[in-house]
């Protein structure tokens, strides 16, 4: 294949043009598209990980599962509440704090958890913080340099405002709890912390003595070792997301981006191939890609040797019948002979009918490409294309001119798949070689042929009972500009591309057309055969 450039090497390389800062961001190892993949794999990412690091199904499910704890617990603490033990008054009872605050002691109260006892009136009397040995303590504020003034103590107000919304929210827990409702909130404590809280009415009888609650303010502690444990888990899925995006860009944005490089340097070198043997091995779409690729381009390489033969046998052929046109002239001042430059007119009358019918053919032939890109194929009935065909031969034949009979077997399909002004030229073309070598009161015989109703190969024959072909250019027919006429024939008639157009037209079709003779018994010559078999549409689709 001529100049032909291997670009098995052809790697990316970066245009003269400047890339702006916003386009080098979003690149990715020198990929667009392998950035938009990592960038998409790390917003995924992030995503799943800021969902379970909010955790707020989960902290809900945690919320109501401490709450019904620890009205468990206030229920025991309540029921012992209530007991004669630990109260006081006749006829009308009342809590004894004293005995209240023993209960604290002597009951377990898990770490975490805070018990108070409020009497009828909601006045504090018993507090486990109080009762027990735990001391609540504050960090001690950051050193400050000596003789600095003290700053502002944000922490301090906003502890002081935190204590007011606790004692408001806790206030109006109490109240509702001596009205007899049992009351479950989360608020926040005097330090600030999520406290989820259970307010319990304590009963002598049906009389509200008083009012248990339990506090726990672990839920926090519980959602943060939560969230360091999902933290092995995250890193581990940013690390795989990273090596997903590393793979995917060395495995499909460089190849692509190779495969783009290759094709820049087809258009700019005006190479006729790629190749990249290690794309092209690949088992997946990325080696589909290059293979196509590389058919493609040998494909257009191909056509594109076909039309430098073409313009150098176009341009052979019309220089002959303008060389002898040339001569002729040159040579008619010099006769003086009527009859000899008569003669010669005769010759540049030929050679001028040889050249217009080359141009003609050489016209059609060049447009045949274009013409079968731009119409869409269809399913055609070549018994009617065909019928079409010869009564237009038995419509416009002139005397001396070999008829055309047509030979259709009965109910049997001949539907095809492609374009009827193609396959009608091919036809046509056929015919019309079959009658220039049929002698006088011989005819050329057109027939179909299908061996079987549901078989796809279906066959178009053309006969005729001419001089035949010489074995040795059973093939050569079909090559451009090939002529080859028995004496007495016209000279310059025939321009020898109208079988490579028959050849050109059936390959773009997917058939194939092929030459013969027929012969006798002996094995004498009886005249030719040309045969066009076309993949025909099966009568069950």
């Amino acid at each position: 294949m001529a100049s032909v450039i291997d670009t098995a090497r052809a790697e990316p390389s970066e245009t003269s043009e400047d890339l702006s800062p916003r386009r080098r961001l979003i690149r990715f190892g020198g990929s667009r598209l392998g950035g938009l993949i990592l960038v998409l794999n790390l917003i995924s990412l992030l995503i799943l990980l800021g969902g379970a690091l909010a955790l707020n199904e989960w902290h809900t499910g945690l919320v109501q599962a401490r709450q019904e704890s620890l009205l468990g617990q206030a229920e025991l603490l309540a029921k012992v509440l209530s007991d004669e033990d630990y109260t006081r008054g006749e006829p009308v009872p009342e809590l004894n704090p004293s005995q209240s605050a023993k209960v604290l002691i002597d009951r377990f109260v898990p770490s975490g958890q805070r018990a108070r006892i409020f009497d009828r009136d909601g006045v504090l009397i018993a507090d486990s913080f109080d009762v027990s040995d735990t001391i609540e303590g504050q960090p001690l504020p950051p050193a400050r340099p000596a003789g600095t003034p003290e700053p502002r103590d944000a922490a301090r107000g906003r502890d002081a405002a935190n204590l007011e919304r606790a004692n408001v929210a806790l206030g109006d827990e109490i109240l509702a709890a001596l009205a007899g409702d049992p009351q479950t909130t989360v608020r926040r404590s005097e330090n600030g912390e999520r406290v989820v809280s259970v307010s319990l009415p304590i009963r002598h009888v049906q009389q509200v003595l008083g009012v248990l609650t339990l506090e726990a303010n672990d839920v926090d502690e519980i959602l943060d070792a939560q969230r360091r444990a999902l933290i092995p888990f995250a890193l581990v899925a940013l690390g795989v997301n990273l090596l997903a995006s590393l793979l995917l860009h060395l495995f499909v944005a460089r190849p692509v981006m190779r495969l783009s490089a290759a094709a820049d340097q087809v258009r700019l070198q005006r190479a006729r191939a790629i190749s990249l043997p290690d794309l092209e091995d690949r088992r997946d779409e990325i080696g589909d890609l290059a293979r196509s690729l590389e058919s493609m381009t040998d494909t257009l390489s191909t056509r594109m040797d076909a039309i430098e033969r073409f313009a150098a046998d176009v341009s052979h052929e019309i220089k002959n019948p303008l060389t002898s046109i040339r001569s002729a002239l040159e040579t008619l001042d010099l006769v003086k002979d009527q009859e000899k430059r008569d003669r010669l007119t005769a010759v540049l009358q030929q050679d001028v009918r040889r050249l217009d019918r080359l141009i003609t053919d050489i016209s059609n032939a060049s447009r045949l490409d274009a013409e079968l890109s731009r119409d869409r194929p269809r399913a055609i009935d070549l018994a009617v294309l065909l019928t079409d065909i010869v009564s237009i031969y038995e419509t416009t034949g002139k005397p001396g001119e070999a008829p055309v009979r047509l030979d259709l077997q009965a109910d049997v399909p001949a539907r095809v798949v492609g374009r009827d002004g193609p396959l009608g030229q091919v036809f046509r073309n056929l015919i019309d070689n079959a009658r220039s070598f049929s002698p006088a009161g011989k005819d050329v015989r057109v027939s179909i042929r299908r061996e079987d109703a549901d078989a796809l190969p279906l066959r178009i024959v053309v006969e005729d009972d001419g001089p035949g072909i010489p074995p040795e250019n059973l093939e050569t027919v079909f090559e451009r500009f090939y002529t080859s006429r028995p004496r007495g024939a016209a000279f310059g008639s025939n321009s020898g591309l109208g079988l490579s157009i028959v050849r050109q037209i059936v390959e773009a079709h997917g058939g194939v057309v092929s030459a013969a003779n027929r012969l006798d018994a002996s094995g004498a010559v009886l005249g030719a055969r040309f045969e066009v078999a076309l993949p025909a549409v099966s009568r069950r689709a």
